[in-house]
């Protein structure tokens, strides 16, 4: 995912262990990514930030007298009709286990 969103230009945000190359992390978070109490401490920040940001966004675009639809966004990455192969067959891909028919 990380070479995928440098191939894009995505900048990347994550949590670096001192077993992990950070060369690729745009915006490095240092703590310790085995531990759950310290992912869900950074995850809840995080997420706390995103609410209070959209917040300040909505009331700036309250005082700018704009109304703000979540359409008017545009797409990260526009991947137009050519970019999807489209096969015949949808399900070649698909591969079903089912272990009840070992039995």
């Amino acid at each position: 995912a990380v070479h995928e969103a440098a191939r894009l230009n995505i900048p990347v945000v994550a949590i670096v262990d001192t077993n992990c190359n950070p060369d690729m992390v745009d915006h490095v978070i240092p703590a310790n990514d085995d531990a759950i109490r310290a992912v869900l401490l950074i995850s809840s920040k995080i997420a706390d930030a995103v609410i209070e940001g959209q917040q300040m966004r909505g009331v700036m675009m309250a005082e700018d007298g704009e109304d703000y639809d979540e359409t008017d966004v545009p797409p990260a990455v526009d991947l137009g009709a050519d970019d999807y192969e489209d096969s015949d067959d949808d399900d070649s891909d698909i591969i079903i286990i089912d272990d009840e028919d070992e039995e």
